[in-house]
């Protein structure tokens, strides 16, 4: 257990420069910092309606990228879920309009994020904080159209 909390915490520290875009990360770059996560894509009704339920764990890498046909506004609560999480707001060009920081567990608060998101990523409460991850960082995925993504995959 120990080996894996150290092998999740160099994933991510290592940065996107050690990863291709792939679907199953999350990619992000800031003024000073960057990180990646390993990602669960919840991209149908269904399972963005399940989300991170009834998970007592999270490991610190890792996170679930819910992903909407089309930007749109959004509304997430807590039901059901076991954790604290941080919520991270991506609009369709992959910049980050928002982060709810420490949604508390079990709450069914509605919890709306920014006009026009596209994406929000999960992970861990408290984490965005600790590594600098905040409002205008790029996301780089392919998820995002390639043509207008602040990061495109195919950029550096």
């Amino acid at each position: 257990m120990i080996t894996f909390r150290v092998a999740a915490l160099l994933a991510l520290l290592a940065g996107p420069a050690a990863a291709e875009c792939a679907a199953d990360l999350a990619e992000f770059r800031w003024p000073g910092g960057e990180a990646r996560f390993a990602v669960e894509i919840a991209d149908t009704a269904q399972e963005r309606g399940i989300g991170l339920m009834h998970r007592d764990n999270l490991p610190a890498s890792t996170g679930m990228l819910f992903i909407y046909e089309q930007p749109q506004d959004v509304s997430f609560w807590m039901k059901n879920t076991l954790i604290p999480l941080d919520m991270i707001f991506i609009g369709p060009d992959g910049r980050v309009n928002a982060v709810h920081p420490m949604a508390v567990p079990h709450d069914e608060t509605p919890i709306p994020g920014p006009g026009a998101t596209l994406m929000v990523l999960e992970i861990n409460g408290g984490l965005a904080e600790r590594i600098g991850l905040g409002e205008g960082a790029a996301l780089r995925h392919p998820a995002l159209d390639q043509e207008t993504a602040l990061w495109p995959c195919n950029g550096s």
